[in-house]
């Protein structure tokens, strides 16, 4: 049987230090970024997980909004 992935299908899920690392910040403030729901994340069992891909667009969805906002302010 010959089954296509996606990419998104075979994306490795990463826990909340790989995701500190990934963005260059501290634990602390993965953590709490995480407790406020700003991550994109998925509770399994006790733990989190996260898709980098994910992650990636998050950021990349509030640097798109941060510069719309000096647009409309400037």
């Amino acid at each position: 049987m010959d089954i296509n992935y996606t990419n998104d299908a075979t994306e490795k899920w990463v826990h909340i230090e790989d995701v500190a690392e990934h963005l260059n910040i501290s634990l602390d403030t993965a953590r709490a970024w995480l407790k406020d729901g700003k991550l994109p994340a998925y509770k399994v069992g006790k733990r989190y997980k996260f898709k980098l891909s994910e992650i990636d667009a998050w950021v990349m969805a509030d640097k798109m909004a941060e510069q719309a906002k000096e647009t409309d302010d400037g």
